[in-house]
């Protein structure tokens, strides 16, 4: 009488057909004058084995002498299957085990040894067909009872982890899961119950009407210390039985007749009541509240882990806004110091350098020794002032200012072959008018790839190529150089100059991909998005 992995939904009324009616015809004309004293007689036998009041009812339906007393008042198989495929699942719901049950029925199946040992031979063997009939009948309606509920519950698990899955943020899915809880209980009304962690207020989240979202604004809900109490152990509630405010909706206290509460936990702490209405008095089965109780623990975590992963969004939202601030500040600060050096530093070494070369030519010849000294000196100012210029260029190229992102990646790229024995192709197409934000992102990125293949790569040749395309740009430097390890440049502690690329391109809503392998040269890929409305720019503008 196990539930099988995929019974179809059977009728035993339609399987058994006529025949089933005629054997319960027998079974009526034969117990039905002992069908009081059978069920009383079977009622003691169970309790006297540990059943239970509601288990003993349950399987008191289902038992030959019911099928009997049905027929006897209105002649219709179906509905003593109907009736038996209720109680199958109140005796699912009540988890007893299918064995309790076959041996359930084999004391109802002794008790009625005497009654068969009064009729003839033919009596008994039609007495014995006809119960074999009710046994099969009520077997196969029994293994599918159970299947609905054990498919209830699986659909029940399944929805909750697709909720868990599918909702955008916590709200919703507080909201889903109650829906989908409510239909699994088939319950009239739903709401669910938070406790702020700030002010330990408590607000009514969500609420369903007939298993779907009901409107209804978010809304404070006083609880009294005595009722929260009661609610934390999780009960049902019948209408007049000590439930008078324990119903945290005040419209349900009238309009319906039964509450479940089920408490929402977090390590020992009440976070959250869940409640469902019905309106008929409907006392919850063991099984029942161990699938809410379950579905509960799977909530709390789920709420946990998407309000963890809100935070985290919006902490992750609060540094990047916080990152791209830093730059902004960092260009800032670029500029300051680029103008403070050129204004005063670099002025300063100017005049000195003039002031040298007019020492130097009015030297007398009394003083010739001092000449070599003099030109040594305005030599060196001369270089200091050409390294100046060269930082002042790097720190804030004013190139890239007055002319574009084109002509100051020109300039890097000259500086480049300039300072170093590397052979630099660039390409560089027609290039939209972009956002200074991005002009300066993009020469940054490019600047940094070159410092690095300078520094670390070793490389002869490097290929640096900017275009536009699909309204995205794309910076691309790719070099021969000895390569490297990308995931192990990513891990290694201290070093942040791939992860700051990234997540400079990144602020920017755009795509940075890595490709290195040791012997084999690296190539870096950046593509950036293109404002709307941006058209074409020369190359060389």
């Amino acid at each position: 009488m196990r539930a099988t992995a995929n019974p179809p939904a059977l009728a035993a009324a339609e399987v058994f057909g006529d025949r089933l009616q005629a054997h319960l015809e027998v079974l009526a004309r034969v117990l039905q004058p002992h069908v009081p004293a059978l069920e009383r007689r079977f009622l003691d036998k169970l309790r006297r084995l540990g059943y239970d009041p509601r288990q003993r009812k349950a399987l008191a339906a289902i038992t030959p002498g019911a099928a009997a007393a049905l027929l006897a008042a209105r002649g219709l198989p179906p509905e003593f299957v109907e009736q038996v495929e209720y109680n199958g699942r109140r005796l699912a719901k009540l988890k007893l085990e299918p064995v309790r049950i076959v041996s359930a029925l084999q004391e109802y199946d002794r008790l009625l040894a005497p009654i068969a040992g009064a009729l003839d031979a033919a009596g008994r063997g039609s007495l014995r067909q006809a119960l074999e009939q009710w046994y099969f009948c009520v077997v196969l309606t029994l293994n599918n009872a159970f299947y609905q509920v054990g498919e209830t519950e699986a659909q029940t698990y399944h929805e909750l982890f697709r909720n868990e899955l599918e909702s955008q943020d916590l709200d919703e899915l507080l909201l889903q899961m109650l829906e989908s809880l409510s239909r699994f209980c088939q319950a009239e009304a739903g709401a669910l119950y938070l406790r702020d962690r700030a002010t330990s207020l408590w607000w009514r989240i969500a609420t369903t009407l007939g298993g779907e979202p009901q409107v209804a604004p978010k809304a404070c809900v006083t609880i009294p210390a005595g009722a929260l109490r009661r609610l934390a152990k999780g009960q049902c509630m019948i209408a007049g039985r000590g439930a008078k405010n324990l119903p945290l909706e005040p419209a349900w206290r009238q309009r319906l007749a039964t509450c479940w509460s089920v408490p929402l936990t977090l390590e020992g702490r009440l976070i959250g009541i869940i409640q469902f209405g019905f309106a008929k008095s409907y006392e919850w089965l063991p099984r029942e509240v161990e699938v809410l109780t379950a579905a509960a623990e799977r909530c709390v975590l789920a709420a946990e882990k998407a309000r963890l992963m809100q935070e985290l969004a919006a902490r992750e939202a609060q540094i990047r806004e916080l990152a791209g601030h830093m730059l902004q500040v960092e260009e800032r600060e670029r500029r300051r110091i680029s103008s403070e050096l050129h204004d005063e530093a670099g002025q300063s070494l100017m005049c000195i350098r003039l002031q040298l070369e007019m020492l130097e030519m009015a030297a007398v010849d009394s003083c010739a020794t001092l000449r070599p000294g003099l030109g040594e000196v305005r030599a060196l100012t001369e270089r200091t002032i050409v390294e100046i210029r060269r930082l002042l260029s790097a720190l804030s190229p004013a190139v890239l200012e007055e002319l574009g992102l084109a002509p100051a990646l020109r300039q890097l790229v000259t500086r480049l072959r300039r300072l170093n024995k590397i052979q630099v192709r660039p390409r560089i197409g027609p290039l939209p008018l972009l956002p200074s934000v991005t002009t300066i992102a993009v020469y940054r990125l490019a600047q940094e790839c070159l410092n690095n293949v300078v520094r670390h790569s070793a490389a002869s040749r490097v290929n640096i190529s900017v275009d536009s395309a699909d309204e995205r740009l794309r910076l691309s430097v790719e070099d021969d150089g000895v390569g490297f390890r990308v995931k192990e440049a990513l891990s290694k502690r201290g070093s942040f100059g791939l992860a700051g690329m990234s997540e400079r391109v990144a602020l920017l809503g755009g795509k940075f991909h890595v490709d290195s392998h040791p012997g084999r040269g690296t190539r870096v890929l950046i593509e950036l998005p293109i404002p709307a409305g941006k058209g074409p720019q020369d190359p060389g503008s």
